[in-house]
């Protein structure tokens, strides 16, 4: 007999709706709350037990008034059909987690470009069913209405209802190209960056920074503002020479032993926001959340609850 005429027979021997009723009648010891549970009537219950109790030949409840017991029968078959519902559930469980094998990954456009492009590829062959899309944006999104499963996100951490790690702290500096710095006989002090062009001066770590360096009362209004909208895109133009951008020095180890880009004081500012791993606690066991959260534990040696 094949396969599928063995299903068939199964399926038509015993009725799969009758034994999921019973499930739950013999969990709940309760005909009325394994209703509640299924959304049927009681007597929905009633009539898919007596119509399993008539397959089998026996019956599997006592019913007393307001009150239901399992026969010796019926505790035989309790648990075994508790262990093949659970099975099933599983097994499907199994199924949407392979048919939905995509890590969509939402992160800032800086930390995918500096860190996750660099990385990714290990990730991957690490877990050679799991296919990854990242996207980037600047704003923090709502896992309600966006399609991810995590998010890079700078903050404190603290947001309701997810789960968050902490990845590496945020502090950034002024960098620049050792071309511009030539131009004005090198960056020695930090009143040295006033001769040059901020790139966006109107971001607020310049006014922190300034103030770490003991500048709090740093005059920068009248200077030609241009936001490029992402801390990446800013490093980018300094290594042009365009002018002193104010970056996580961390980002751009490549491009300092490259020549491209200096640090010329080492001042480091914080603004109390750091980078984070985030995703709904309600999907904390998902497999593919676990798979790339321990990926970032043993390669991100800050990484913590």
């Amino acid at each position: 007999m094949d396969q599928e005429s063995s299903s068939m027979k199964i399926s038509k021997q015993f009725p799969l709706n009758a034994l999921r009723v019973f499930e739950s009648a013999a969990r709940h010891m309760s005909f009325t709350k394994a209703g509640e549970e299924l959304g049927l009537t009681q007597t929905a219950v009633s009539y898919q037990i007596k119509l399993l109790e008539d397959t089998l030949g026996e019956p599997l409840f006592l019913r007393r008034p307001r009150q239901v017991s399992l026969t010796e029968a019926g505790e035989r078959l309790a648990p075994k059909i508790a262990e093949a519902f659970t099975i099933m559930t599983d097994a499907v469980a199994g199924l949407k987690e392979t048919a939905e094998g995509t890590l969509v990954i939402h992160s800032t456009a800086t930390f995918a470009a500096r860190w996750l492009a660099r990385h990714l590829g290990t990730f991957q062959l690490q877990n050679p069913g799991m296919a990854v899309r990242l996207e980037t944006s600047q704003e923090i999104i709502d896992f309600g209405k966006t399609e991810a499963d995590v998010a890079i996100r700078t903050g404190r951490g603290d947001w309701p209802g997810l789960r968050s790690h902490f990845l590496v702290k945020s502090h950034f500096t002024p960098m620049l190209s050792p071309d511009l710095a030539a131009t004005i006989g090198g960056v020695h002090k930090p009143q040295d960056l006033l001769k040059l062009r901020l790139i966006d001066p109107g971001d607020p770590w310049w006014r922190i920074w300034f103030a770490a360096a003991g500048m709090p009362d740093v005059d920068l209004s009248g200077r030609p503002s241009t936001k490029f909208g992402a801390q990446a895109v800013e490093a980018a133009a300094a290594v042009a020479g365009q002018g002193v951008a104010i970056l996580r020095p961390e980002f751009y180890t490549d491009d300092v032993l490259l020549g491209r880009l200096i640090q010329p004081l080492p001042i480091l500012a914080h603004d109390g926001s750091d980078y984070w791993l985030a995703y709904p606690e309600s999907r904390r066991n998902s497999r593919k959340i676990r798979a790339f959260r321990d990926f970032l534990l043993t390669t991100i040696q800050s990484f913590r609850d």
